[in-house]
């Protein structure tokens, strides 16, 4: 089951790296703490920028790398070759994801039991039909968020009407 507070997190956290006999740095420290203080996924630019210049990039960079190789952080790949991370679900719990095509917004959803048994049936179908066993999915809806969509009300709402809420507002 997944930890809901930080200090929890980062016991996870200390003690996965322990296991693969890896340190938990204080440069590390500061990128799972900016991460699991974050609203959703970043960037390493937008990790950069929020921790200032208590970590330099190509440190930041190392640690990233590292806490994905062990498990820590979930990278997601998206349009023009922007990757971004966040901590794992198996810390954080499972969750979905919006995403705005226009600014490049990523906003964290948890769906209803329902919706997200439809999900897995789907995935588990597509899966099969390709001959695979199902481990698990993900999902990432494009859109336009509320900022970009020029604030509609209709097309803001539309993002929550299949049974979803935002986990991180």
């Amino acid at each position: 089951m997944p930890m809901t507070t930080a200090s929890g997190i980062e016991q996870l956290v200390r003690a996965r790296l322990g296991e693969k006999g890896l340190r938990y740095t204080r440069g590390r420290q500061q990128v799972a703490a900016a991460l699991i203080r974050a609203d959703g996924p970043r960037s390493a630019v937008e990790l950069h920028r929020e921790m200032g210049a208590s970590l330099p990039l190509s440190s930041l960079y190392r640690s990233l790398a590292l806490l994905t190789g062990a498990g820590v952080l979930t990278p997601h790949h998206g349009a023009g070759g922007l990757t971004r991370f966040e901590m794992a679900e198996w810390l954080i719990g499972h969750h979905h994801h919006l995403v705005c095509v226009d600014c490049g917004a990523v906003d964290d959803i948890s769906l209803s039991a329902e919706v997200e048994a439809l999900i897995e049936e789907a995935a588990d179908r597509i899966a099969g039909a390709g001959g695979y066993a199902l481990t698990g999915h993900n999902l990432e809806v494009e859109g336009h968020c509320r900022g970009c969509a020029g604030g509609s009300p209709g097309r803001a709402k539309a993002t929550t009407a299949s049974g979803g809420t935002r986990r991180r507002p």
